[in-house]
């Protein structure tokens, strides 16, 4: 059944069949979960049916019989490279208002969501079981690390690709409803009827959206366990080696300032845009430290404070603005201003968040003023955008208001 409503998905010839082949695969999901947790004694133990269908070929051969199924039907199935094509089609422009076109972009929007729903499926109760764990073959094993650790899959490639489509999906009018949403056959149908296929489009590149969030998340958190696991001694040469997606996305963003400012409105997981700011920081406040496969980089003890104290003198200032430019220290500096107060605004779940703030919120609101000034002093003539005129008019309020609270 899996099989037959995933061919039906990948060959729709109408959107209302896509619409619902899709529901349907997402609702056999839920029922029919291939990884889950049990209770057992009060303690949740991790369970894989490694029998169960999956969309994905991965392997040390051409075919795994524990993942992908029924090998004698598998060319419709996708393999690294055929997930990564994927991406890259999707970054490819498509006339929507073209019928066969539009419904293909949309077909292929569609898979992408369905693929990466299933890939956090596998995710997230392989990540619960290893805090209580530690155990470093419960991630080796997962569908994301076996993905993105095959050879058929240049990951450098794969992440500037989804970079584009981040940048090229991204509509800063789009409503939040759309977050978490499903779309409902009644919807496709309506799309079908009316032929206005080009509203639906927009509505799942929306959702496309979230799945593409969701998935850089992923792969940050499995980064950053991967990381771990290396400095205890617990990984091999088996485990293969690639560059961190922070790097690839921080080498981009360097080399491309154009992309600096969407990337930073479209990815809004404020622990990890935090982090990406800190680390863009790092190349130009901190002093390099070399860095071997078992030891600590020097970047993740930066903290937004420690960065806000560089441009407290006009003289470090100076020296920061003439490697990496006024508008982008006044770009990153807002951005990470406003994941402060959003940390302000929402506790839950903040704790590691907070620890790279490394100050309070009237220290970070000060500094944060006093950085302005002293860049104003540097460059006479900066010009400063709407968003961080607002994000100074907040800094100066909220400053004014818990010295207050203060006396």
């Amino acid at each position: 059944m899996y099989d037959g409503v995933f061919q039906v998905l990948r060959n729709s010839r109408s959107l209302e069949l896509a619409v619902a082949s899709f529901h349907l695969l997402m609702d056999l999901g839920k029922q029919y979960p291939r990884t889950y947790l049990t209770d057992s004694d009060g303690h949740q133990s991790l369970v894989v049916v490694k029998e169960s269908w999956l969309p994905f070929l991965i392997g040390n051969g051409s075919l795994s019989s524990e993942i992908g199924g029924n090998a004698r039907i598998s060319d419709h199935l996708f393999d690294p490279s055929r997930f990564s094509l994927l991406i890259e089609a999707m970054v490819e422009r498509t006339n929507p208002t073209d019928d066969n076109n539009g419904i293909k972009a949309i077909e292929n929007m569609m898979l992408f969501q369905y693929l990466v729903n299933t890939l956090e499926a596998d995710f997230v109760p392989r990540h619960i079981a290893y805090k209580q764990s530690l155990d470093w073959v419960i991630f080796r094993e997962s569908l994301l690390n076996m993905l993105l650790g095959s050879r058929k899959l240049v990951f450098k490639s794969f992440v500037k690709n989804c970079m584009y489509l981040l940048l090229n999906q991204f509509h800063p009018e789009a409503k939040d409803a759309v977050e978490g949403s499903i779309p409902s056959e009644g919807e496709a149908k309506s799309a079908s009827d009316m032929h206005s296929s080009l509203n639906y489009f927009l509505l799942e590149s929306e959702r496309t959206l979230v799945s593409l969030r969701k998935l850089f998340v992923m792969v940050m958190e499995l980064d950053l366990i991967r990381k771990e696991v290396d400095t205890l001694g617990l990984t091999s040469r088996a485990d293969g080696f690639r560059n961190p997606i922070t790097e690839v996305i921080l080498e981009e963003l360097t080399y491309n300032i154009s992309y600096l400012s969407p990337f930073l409105l479209a990815f809004m997981e404020r622990k990890w845009k935090l982090n990406i700011i800190l680390q863009y920081f790092s190349k130009y406040c901190a002093k390099g430290a070399v860095r071997t496969r078992r030891s600590d980089s020097s970047q993740q003890d930066l903290k937004l404070g420690s960065v806000l104290s560089f441009f407290l003198t006009t003289t470090s200032a100076k020296a920061i603005v003439k490697k990496m430019g006024t508008e982008v220290a006044q770009l990153l500096l807002a951005h990470a201003y406003q994941v402060c107060l959003s940390v302000q605004s929402d506790s839950s779940d903040s704790t590691a968040t907070t620890e790279k703030i490394g100050a309070s919120l009237q220290e970070i609101s000060c500094n944060f003023i006093y950085a302005f000034q002293n860049l104003r002093k540097v460059g006479l003539n900066i010009q400063i955008s709407p968003f961080e005129k607002e994000a100074l008019f907040t800094a100066a309020t909220l400053s004014r208001k818990l010295k207050n609270e203060e006396r």
